[in-house]
This record gives C-alpha cells, sequence and structure tokens, in this order.
C-alpha cells in the first residue's frame, strides 16, 4: 500500500504552485504531460462513502468509473477504479469497463454494483473534471500530482449531464509514496512542501457544493 497526503491551496494559481514544486530540494520534474481527468463516482442509498469519508472512518472503499480526454462526453477506454482506504494508507484496484453514455448510466451502474463486497446496489452521485500536472523525483520514490480546474455536477437530482454546474477554484497537490519510504518522506520531502495538509476529498467537496 502506499501513503497518498494531500493538500488543499486557495487563492493561489496552478503555476505559482508548481513552480514552488518545483524548487523543492528532492528535485521534482515532469514525469508524464498534463491531461483532463473526467470521473463518475458511485455510492448507496444511504450515501456510505460519504459519511465515512467525513466521519473519518479508517477502513473505508470508494468506487469511480474514470476516463481521461478534454471532451468529458468523449468517453474511451473508461477504467473502473475501487480505491481501498487504511487510515492513512491506500491501494486502488482497476478494471476495464466498457464504454458508456453520460445520457444513460443504468447500465454501467450495474457494472459497478457487481463488485461491491456486500453487493450493495449502488448510484452514480457526482461526476467531475480537473486538469492534472505529474510530477516526480529523479529516484523514483516519490510522485507529486497538483489538479486545478476542478468542476462538478451532481448526479443525485438528475442523471443527464448538461454542463457543471459548481467550479472549485482551489489547487489540490497531492504526495504518493510506497509505505517503506516513509521515514524518508517525513525527513526530506514533507518539510520542504509549504502548504497545510488536508483530508481534502474530491468527492466530499463536490457533493458538499
Amino acid at each position: 500500500m502506499r501513503f497518498e497526503r494531500k493538500f488543499r491551496v486557495a487563492a493561489i494559481h496552478p503555476r505559482v504552485v508548481e513552480q514552488v514544486v518545483r524548487n523543492h530540494p528532492a528535485g521534482f520534474r515532469t514525469i508524464y504531460p498534463d491531461r483532463q481527468i473526467n470521473n463518475v463516482y458511485f455510492d448507496t442509498f444511504t450515501m456510505a462513502a460519504f459519511r465515512e469519508n467525513v466521519d473519518g472512518v479508517a477502513d473505508r472503499r470508494k468506487f469511480r468509473v474514470r476516463w481521461y480526454g478534454d471532451e468529458v462526453r468523449d468517453i474511451r477506454d473508461p477504467r473502473l477504479e475501487v480505491k481501498i482506504k487504511a487510515n492513512l494508507l491506500g491501494r486502488k484496484e482497476t478494471h476495464p469497463v466498457d464504454a458508456f453514455s453520460l445520457d444513460d448510466l443504468n447500465g454501467i451502474t450495474q457494472v459497478v454494483s457487481g463488485y461491491t463486497r456486500s453487493k450493495n446496489i449502488l448510484q452514480p452521485t457526482l461526476l467531475n473534471a480537473y486538469r492534472r500536472s505529474y510530477l516526480g523525483t529523479s529516484c523514483g520514490k516519490f510522485r507529486l500530482t497538483i489538479d486545478w480546474q476542478l468542476r462538478y455536477f451532481p448526479l443525485l437530482l438528475t442523471k443527464h449531464f448538461s454542463q457543471f454546474q459548481h467550479r472549485d477554484e482551489a489547487v489540490v497537490v497531492e504526495l504518493k509514496y510506497d509505505e517503506e519510504w516513509d521515514d524518508q518522506a517525513v525527513s526530506r520531502i514533507l518539510p520542504y512542501i509549504p502548504f497545510r495538509y488536508s483530508r481534502s476529498s474530491k468527492y466530499v467537496t463536490g457533493l458538499s457544493f
């Protein structure tokens, strides 16, 4: 499993945030081109995933279908991602799924529900999209992502996407590394990240709008 430490940065332009990261003594550099990430999140009818996150439940799961591309309706090569958290540690299971349409989420909802441990029926709850930059250290142990242009569309009231209804001006920085490198992260990486640590969750933020 790996650590995923998030930092929510407000009132600072994304490129300024990126420059701050590039000035880190560990030497973070671009490891992959910027791209747009699109997600549909799924939850139980009692909103278990949302409530567990807000309440800080240590062991929890989150279900989302992710695809990449600047046009959110152009869904190519989607993947179901099951995010599994155990306190600060996490891992991700990834499963290929068939392409679908945002105008009809019934089929993909049934597919995602089939991956729940308790076979609970899930429902689509939130659509979001954002830009992501990828940086990493030369040793390959530490990766850092910068997310901005966060946009949200709630799927609880309507299942038919028209346009994003909410925009979050914050920037979300996330440091990711394997559990075995935590001592090095604490001594060499975290002290030089000048942002406040946060339990920031895009899923919780989007539903809170």
